[in-house]
């Protein structure tokens, strides 16, 4: 007998990957408990299929990022922390989004710990410094910085994101554990990380790659004229080919 987790974080707007990982959940294996890691929107377009297809999971735990905090912030009628034509964006997708999902989007934590048969889990977008603001991205990340990072931490596994490329560290206390950008890829395929907790406790992880149509979901980045498309789709799309037919 053993628990298994899915790590999932940096959505993205990306409702076509998200359905993708699910369904690989359901016809593979029995997933008990879905840690979901924030930025759930924006970049991708799916805002309102995306808060759907969560919202129908009664097993999922949740933290905030950056995105959703900006385009909360607009919906509330206050000012994004977003720029140029990122900000944008961000206007865009706070205007198309369903009111509905507010409150939803209200109440996610920065960071939460989550126990399960003994393991304690820290879920958080990124990493925190005492001021609950995000360190910048360490674009080199090692066992050895983490652990001096988390030093005073009691948590067996680390689980992030926002660096949207997988990073996996076992050290002797911990695990640090980011699946990679669910909803953004250079290639169609869809990230996802398995986690398993033992009876005797050991931890076993999978990393998982979940190939996906994402032919639709390219197109209408156009066909909806998404503010700073272009950028979007050369930086966190690899500039696929689209087919506009």
């Amino acid at each position: 007998m053993q628990t298994n987790i899915a790590v999932i974080t940096d959505i993205h707007g990306n409702s076509a990957a998200l359905k993708a990982v699910f369904a690989d959940m359901e016809n593979e294996r029995q997933v008990d408990y879905i840690f979901c890691l924030g930025d759930l929107l924006a970049i991708g377009h799916e805002t309102d299929e995306v808060l759907e297809d969560l919202q129908l999971r009664k097993n999922i735990s949740y933290v905030r990022r950056n995105h959703d905090e900006d385009i909360l912030r607009i919906l509330n009628g206050r000012e994004p922390g977003s720029k140029g034509e990122v900000r944008e964006h961000h206007y865009w997708i706070a205007k198309h989004m369903n009111k509905r999902f507010m409150p939803f989007l209200s109440e996610l934590p920065m960071k939460r710990k989550m126990t399960i048969r003994g393991k304690q889990f820290l879920l958080l977008h990124y990493h925190l410094n005492d001021q609950n603001q995000f360190h910048p991205i360490d674009t080199n990340p090692s066992l050895e910085k983490l652990d001096d990072l988390y030093e005073n931490e009691s948590a067996d596994v680390v689980c992030f994101g926002h660096h949207h490329v997988l990073h996996f560290f076992k050290g002797k206390d911990r695990m640090y554990l980011n699946p990679g950008a669910l909803g953004c890829n250079s290639k169609s395929i869809a990230t996802y990380a398995l986690v398993r907790v033992k009876e005797d406790g050991c931890i076993d992880v999978e990393m998982r790659e979940v190939s996906y149509d994402n032919k639709e979901f390219l197109r209408k980045f156009y066909a909806y004229d998404v503010p700073a498309k272009e950028s979007i789709l050369r930086i966190f799309y690899g500039d696929q080919e689209i087919d506009y037919e």
